[in-house]
């Protein structure tokens, strides 16, 4: 098979589309034969050598594909060969083939195309896990997302409005903004022209916002904090601004405020089957309904995935950039 290897750590034209030897499914592993896979902010990690894959899992870049079951590995049960997929990888989309454990998989939701369905398990796994596992996300609170236009963004908006949230969204530049409104976010800020603790203050009455899911780290942790309302989640999942600050727990303590961090690539298996099952029994049949939809912004040929590094890094996008193999025709 071709997949996209990383010959030596660098720009996007480090990533080089290759001949490899095809993967074989382990014990409770599915081969899967890939039609598409999405870009992520970790891809750019681990192409600039900063974000190696987890002990034993591919070595090529990707963490989510779609496609169809070609093999199963011993101890599977549930799934046929034949059956189209998309599933949650802790590397190797950006391939032909990928071995993936079975409880990793999901079925392509009612109504999607095959393509469309490698937007959806990094997202709809970071959103769900974070803002409703962790942070608890309840009817007519107000979560802010910052970075609203991306792919977790896109699909934290959707999903938030589905529970009866109100959402509020940080992006940059109007047009990101008009796209965020027309998922249905209800207070929209430009990160560029506003500042987000005193937009989210006016738009709750001095109140702040119940859940915040950041993607940028330190550079926001101070100002997150007192964007928070009393007894208000902010979920960490990304370092874009850096990885060490400075806090004030006095702040934090008026606030009794809580902080969580996480990411999902190297769970445990464990883990990971919990969260993919929780979002087919609760996200699943909102995408089956229309009320959530995968938000897709381009798609490349696989082969040309240094071209989607480019613009993911230029944050050209809203949504999701999709790579596709010939098997997607």
């Amino acid at each position: 098979m071709h997949a996209i290897t990383i010959p030596e750590p660098g720009g996007p034209e480090a990533l080089v589309w290759a001949e490899v030897p095809d993967p074989v499914p382990g014990d409770g592993e599915v081969l899967v034969e890939v039609a598409a896979s999405a870009v992520n902010r970790a891809d750019l990690l681990q192409r600039q050598g900063f974000y190696d894959p987890p002990p034993g899992s591919s070595p090529y870049p990707g963490l989510e594909c779609a496609g169809t079951i070609a093999a199963l590995g011993p101890g599977v049960a549930g799934w046929a060969v034949g059956d189209e997929v998309c599933a949650l990888l802790a590397g190797g989309g950006y391939a032909e083939k990928v071995a993936v454990p079975a409880g990793q998989l999901l079925p392509v939701p009612s109504g999607l195309d095959l393509a469309s369905a490698a937007a959806l398990p990094e997202v709809t796994c970071t959103v769900w896990s974070n803002v409703f596992m962790v942070s608890h996300l309840r009817p007519g609170e107000t979560v802010l997302l910052h970075g609203g236009a991306s792919g977790i963004g896109t699909m934290a908006i959707q999903l938030a409005k589905a529970v009866g949230a109100r959402v509020a969204v940080t992006a940059g530049g109007p047009e990101k903004l008009a796209r965020c409104a027309e998922l249905g976010a209800d207070i929209l800020i430009d990160y560029r022209e506003q500042d987000f603790v005193e937009e989210i203050r006016k738009a709750t009455d001095g109140a702040g916002a119940d859940v915040i899911l950041d993607i940028v780290g330190a550079k926001y942790l101070e100002r997150n904090v007192r964007a928070l309302a009393v007894n208000g989640r902010l979920a960490v999942i990304g370092l874009q601004g850096g990885a060490k600050a400075e806090l004030n727990l006095g702040a934090l303590l008026s606030k009794r405020g809580a902080i969580t961090a996480t990411s999902l690539r190297a769970r445990p298996l464990a883990e990971k089957a919990a969260i993919v099952a929780a979002v087919r029994e609760h996200v699943w049949p909102l995408i089956a309904d229309g009320q959530v939809r995968p938000i897709v912004d381009r798609t490349l040929p696989m082969a040309e995935a240094a071209e989607a590094h480019r613009a993911l890094e230029a944050s050209a996008h809203v949504g999701k950039i999709l790579l596709l193999t010939s098997a997607s025709a």
